[in-house]
């Protein structure tokens, strides 16, 4: 069974940071890229941040670029989110993805195939 735990949100001020934990298991982590998305009211689902299995290309959604981090350990099955200088705006659940593909041209883009529960972040201003 496919199982990603996030962990890693809370609360935090603005200009502040957070780093987000991804822990997957159930399927072959190496096989598989690994991404990012979030959700908050009133707003379509929002392609973060992906990690590429076949080389570890990282792609990110503008919102974010220049702001957040992906990388992966691979001997631990874990993806990690490293966000800095959050805003308000970036406010929502972040669910960690096991991703059928993703990239970026002209935009971020991402086809999920398995996600979790989520961990809440919420910057305040």
């Amino acid at each position: 069974e496919v199982q990603l735990v996030e962990s890693g949100g809370g609360l935090v001020q603005a200009g502040g940071s957070l780093r987000l934990s991804c822990a997957a298991s159930g399927f072959t982590f190496a096989d598989y890229s690994i991404g990012w998305f979030r959700r908050s009211p009133g707003k379509e689902r929002d392609g973060v941040s992906c990690i590429s299995h076949d080389d570890g290309s990282t792609y990110y959604g503008d919102a974010v670029k220049g702001r957040f981090t992906i990388s992966s350990d691979n001997a631990k099955n874990t993806v990690y989110l490293q966000m800095n200088s959050l805003k308000p705006e970036d406010t929502g659940v972040y669910h960690c993805a096991k991703l059928e593909l993703c990239g970026y041209h002209g935009n971020y883009y991402a086809l999920y195939d398995n996600w979790g529960q989520g961990t809440q972040v919420t910057v305040s201003s």
